[in-house]
């Protein structure tokens, strides 16, 4: 199948030039005039695509070479893109950087050449002026397989600088497509993993969204824009698709969400689904109870050490969920829910299901993992190979229980993770688009459990 989808991939030089607020204010702008717009991030970022989704009312979804391998990549994007009328793909750090001693993988230039897609590079001007070209040149040259088809220029402080940035971009033949000046009204607020969540801030962030809208459309290029998208061609390959199990029974599989918990990808719930589960979701800080007829619990990512008071104070719902694992249902707990099933989090008291406890910390743990599952599990069997990301800055102690979820092989050998009865608890965020078998199992699982 050969689909032609208008599509640009918006990359930067490095972290912190404004790729989020080009590509968002890109996104809200296009669908402001009508055009269904298809979101899309590099990597595995879950904070972007929350405004992503604000900007276009469609889902924002990730494309990860890295945890889902690079043949997957047009697949899941032709899944997201279906219908739209164009696709803007959001990059990560600089254009070429990927997963570290991995050359380009999982890059936003490899995924660039794995989609066919132009690229639009946001240079943060606000330091230079005739260097810009130096730069620019030194982008668009250093891999031919990567089109860099337009610059945007943004922090930009006045005419007269843009004037000068323009005059010396010349010498390079690509077009400057928008030129942004400073605003405030766009800033988002960051905190110790980034961007502060759409989920804890939905009307300042639906604010701020339009505000980058806004400034995109006013500073940008549009049509230009717009025709560099529709010049992408066409994208071989078929739209990845959620392996449908038939089934009699569709056991309930509650999915923790909320402002604590706001970290997934969008394809879990729709292998679940598939897989023959009725997927509800509900809020561990705000609900009652988990969900009438809970047969399987998911407890993605997110940020429970800001909401741990919230967390602890929701007693009936610990316990819901303390009573469930003790029934030997299958639970499954990324990061956050890892430290929501511990005894306590920076002194909170949690929902006790593992012998451990939880702090926060100053230290940073991120970046890709290559796992194999050490011990059998509701998720995977013994053997099980999968990739993951971590992303935190805090230490559960201890680390492993007596049954490890997974073997990791960087950047150091250990063993990492709980398998306690039914549950699979663990700090590694994993993408199950790559091994649909996981949601086939968990869903089974809960049907015979």
């Amino acid at each position: 199948m050969v689909t032609s989808v208008p599509r640009l991939v918006v990359a930067a030089p490095s972290s912190g030039s404004g790729k989020t607020t080009v590509a968002t204010g890109l996104m809200a702008a296009f669908a402001a005039r009508g055009l269904a717009v298809s979101p899309h991030k590099v990597g595995p970022d879950y904070i972007d695509p929350g405004y992503h989704a604000l900007a276009t009312g469609r889902v924002g979804r990730n494309l990860d070479a890295y945890l889902c391998g690079p043949e997957l990549i047009a697949p899941l994007f032709l899944h997201g893109a279906r219908g739209c009328d164009i696709a803007v793909v959001e990059g990560v750090m600089g254009l070429y950087d990927g997963a570290a001693g991995q050359g380009e993988l999982a890059s936003t230039a490899h995924v660039a050449k794995l989609l066919r897609a132009p690229v639009v590079l946001v240079v943060d001007a606000s330091s230079q002026s005739r260097s810009v070209a130096a730069l620019v040149h030194g982008f668009v040259t250093w891999d031919p397989e990567v089109r860099v088809g337009g610059v945007i220029l943004n922090k930009v402080a006045s005419d007269r600088h843009e004037a000068l940035l323009r005059e010396a971009l010349e010498s390079v033949g690509v077009p400057v497509l928008g030129v942004l000046r400073r605003a405030a009204q766009v800033d988002t607020p960051a905190r110790h993993l980034g961007l502060v969540p759409v989920a804890e801030r939905h009307s300042a962030a639906v604010e701020a969204v339009a505000a980058m809208g806004a400034q995109v459309a006013a500073g940008c290029d549009l049509p230009a824009l717009l025709a560099l998208a529709r010049g992408a061609g066409a994208l071989a390959g078929e739209p990845w698709e959620a392996p449908v199990a038939p089934v009699a029974e569709r056991p309930v599989v509650a999915v923790a969400g909320g402002a604590a918990f706001t970290f997934s990808y969008a394809e879990h719930a729709e292998l679940l689904s598939a897989a023959g589960a009725d997927v509800v979701p509900f809020d561990p800080v705000h609900d009652e109870g988990l969900p009438e007829g809970t047969r399987g619990l998911v407890i993605g990512g997110g940020f429970p050490e800001v909401y741990a008071a919230e967390l602890s104070a929701n007693e009936p719902v610990r316990k819901a969920v303390a009573d469930l694992a003790r029934s030997g249902a299958p639970i499954a707990a990324e990061c956050a829910g890892l430290l929501y099933l511990c005894r306590e989090l920076d002194g909170e008291p949690m929902c006790g299901v593992l012998d451990a406890t939880a702090r926060m910390t100053g230290r940073l743990t991120l970046g890709y993992r290559d796992a194999v599952a050490v011990t059998d599990s509701v998720l995977a069997g013994a053997g099980t190979r999968m990739r993951g990301h971590e992303f935190h800055r805090t230490v559960v102690e201890p680390g492993a229980g007596a049954a490890p979820a997974w073997g990791l092989r960087a950047p150091a050998r250990r063993v990492e993770g709980f398998v306690q009865g039914g549950v699979h608890a663990s700090y590694l965020h994993t993408h199950w688009a790559c091994e649909p078998g996981v949601a086939r199992r968990f869903v089974e699982r809960c049907r015979t459990s």
